[in-house]
């Protein structure tokens, strides 16, 4: 683990100055003026909610007396039941885990895990077809998919489509963990032990399709979800030891639903013995595939705020050995803190700011947050066994995450075009020139107005970034803001004046006509520049060239292929008077 550095050198290395932090347990600070962009770094929820200490609380929550079926839902389990009546079967079906958590709360559910009380699902998904073949009807194929611990498969499960939805078919189960595994050794269980092995009492509910009623084995499931309460039904540090995934599970179910944690929960979840248990006994992919639920789901602050809370981050999130500049006190909540800022702009905006195009707009919502989260360490590298200089959110994505490497690469560009559209920003909103923009051109022989300066380096920027603009743009608000700090400056007015900002900055790139500009193919290819400079192979001259003339073309967007040689010959007879003159 790295050496965090003293208060002086947070506030000086860190571009918000935010101050360094030692926070309880579920505290809650208040913006104060020290802290730019208005960013609250808070303890971050309350995590235990009001029913700490104690289970008599009033109910919040709107929790159905009984389970309304869909038309589908009632088909689909008219059937199994239809099954076993042709075979005599005595077997008690129920509808296990989230579906009946879901429907008692209201919620649409599509996921349908079937428990067997008596025998195998392959072996309930061979009597289907055997029915259907009875019945004259088309049988279906069935899928078998086998124990995989990594996977949270702990036991094999057949799936098969009935009424054109796939349903999970398993056997009620009770389990025993090794000392130094988080996979058990199962056997056939009765309901009661199935319900107890659950992560969560409010997931350990049944509906059995047999008697239409919803069965409350351990008796806490229901009230649970009355009171907005995340519980496990054993001792949560034995439940722990035993799964320690159910803590970043719980985590997650907490923050979907603004669920409070128990209390004796969270004590379990800070337990050293549990961090280790985390650390050694779930793999990263398993960690990097909850994370990346959490970070999907509807409150991803609030998830990442409970794990920041249970001091768990840097368990979750781990870093590389000695990374430069060093770790600075505190960085897990400023983390949390450019996220919320992040979730809060973007609530303001609209998810469909990111791209025309909808099927795009959950990725690069997902990696907006990423982005936002891990901002602090967009400047960090560490030294990898080939001695090369690696990012550290490289190292977060690819090593402690187990996620895409894609992934990694589109946050660490988002970090780089964010900076750079800091600096664009006052660019794009004034008339004045700068020597940051003749700095960015380099070119000499490139003699356009303002305007068109301008126009080139958005240009430039988006051609790099492509379809994540949007996405930069956003995050780039959360590094940039010309609002006086002072003590009436609220979180809402910066707020507001970052969306003000953002809304500016993508009227002015729409206006110049640069969306989908990445798209533009160059007026003269590799080929016809090497021609015009008498080139037999490509090499730098040509990449410099090409350089050139994209820059020329995004300050002439109606320039004809014939003005763009013009230029090329005009800017080497200039080339060759100065040459000749020195």
């Amino acid at each position: 683990m790295a050496l965090h550095l003293n208060a002086a050198r947070l506030i000086a290395f860190h571009p918000l100055g935010f101050p360094p932090l030692r926070l309880r347990l579920s505290q809650t600070l208040r913006p104060s003026p020290s802290r730019p962009l208005g960013f609250r770094l808070r303890g971050l929820c309350s995590v235990g909610g009001s029913a700490a200490g104690g289970r008599v609380m009033e109910a919040p929550f709107t929790v159905k007396e009984r389970i309304d079926l869909t038309e589908k839902e009632e088909k689909i389990f008219q059937r199994l039941l239809d099954v076993t009546r042709h075979f005599k079967l005595e077997t008690q079906l129920r509808v296990a885990g989230g579906w009946v958590r879901d429907k008692l709360l209201g919620k649409d559910c599509y996921d349908i895990d079937i428990a067997l009380d008596n025998m195998l699902g392959r072996e309930f998904c061979e009597k289907v077809n055997e029915f259907l073949q009875f019945t004259g009807e088309e049988q279906q194929g069935i899928g078998v998919i086998q124990c995989n611990p990594d996977q949270s498969k702990h036991l094999e499960t057949a799936r098969m489509r009935i009424y054109d939805t796939w349903i999970d078919f398993v056997n009620l189960r009770s389990e025993t963990y090794a000392e130094n595994s988080r996979i058990p050794t199962m056997k056939f269980g009765t309901a009661e032990e199935d319900a107890y092995r659950r992560d969560l009492t409010i997931n350990s509910l049944f509906y059995n399709i047999n008697t239409s009623t919803v069965e409350d084995v351990t008796g806490r499931g229901v009230q649970d979800l009355k009171n907005g309460y995340i519980v496990t039904p054993l001792p949560p540090k034995a439940t722990f030891l035993d799964d320690p995934l159910r803590v970043l599970r719980a985590i997650r179910f907490g923050a979907r639903f603004g669920f409070a944690l128990d209390e004796e929960l969270q004590k379990a979840a800070c337990d050293d013995e549990v961090k280790a248990a985390i650390a050694e006994k779930i793999s990263r992919e398993r960690i990097g595939h909850e994370i990346d639920l959490m970070m999907s789901d509807k409150q991803p602050v609030k998830a990442i705020s409970y794990i920041v809370d249970l001091q768990l981050f840097y368990v979750v999130f781990t870093l590389p050995a000695n990374p430069k500049p060093a770790v600075i006190e505190g960085i897990d909540r400023i983390c949390v803190s450019y996220l919320d800022a992040a979730w809060n702009l973007l609530q303001c905006v609209g998810h469909s700011i990111f791209s025309l195009q909808h099927k795009f707009q959950d990725e690069h919502r997902r990696l907006y947050l990423y982005a936002a989260l891990f901002l602090p360490f967009r400047s960090m590298v560490y030294t990898d066994r080939k001695s090369k200089m690696v990012p550290v959110t490289s190292f977060i994505f690819r090593d402690s995450l187990k996620l895409k490497a894609s992934d990694a690469e589109m946050v660490m560009n988002l970090h780089v075009a964010s900076e750079r559209f800091v600096y664009l920003i006052p660019l794009l909103e004034s008339n004045e020139d700068s020597e940051f923009v003749d700095a960015e051109l380099a070119d000499e022989f490139l003699d356009i107005p303002l305007t068109s300066k301008r126009r080139v380096l958005a240009g430039l920027l988006l051609r790099q970034i492509k379809d994540y603009w949007r996405v930069s743009l956003l995050a780039s608000t959360l590094l940039y803001c010309r609002v006086a700090h002072n003590d009436e400056t609220s979180s809402r007015q910066l707020e507001s004046e970052r969306r003000k900002m953002f809304s500016k900055v993508l009227s002015i790139v729409t206006d110049l006509g640069l969306d989908q500009v990445w798209e533009v193919k160059p007026l003269l290819d590799g080929k016809a520049i090497m021609n015009f400079l008498q080139l037999k192979t490509g090499g730098p001259l040509v990449r410099e060239w090409q350089q050139k003339l994209l820059k020329w073309q995004l300050a002439h967007p109606e320039g004809t292929a014939e003005e763009c040689l013009n230029w090329m010959k005009q800017s080497q007879a200039k080339r060759a008077k100065l040459d000749c003159c020195t």
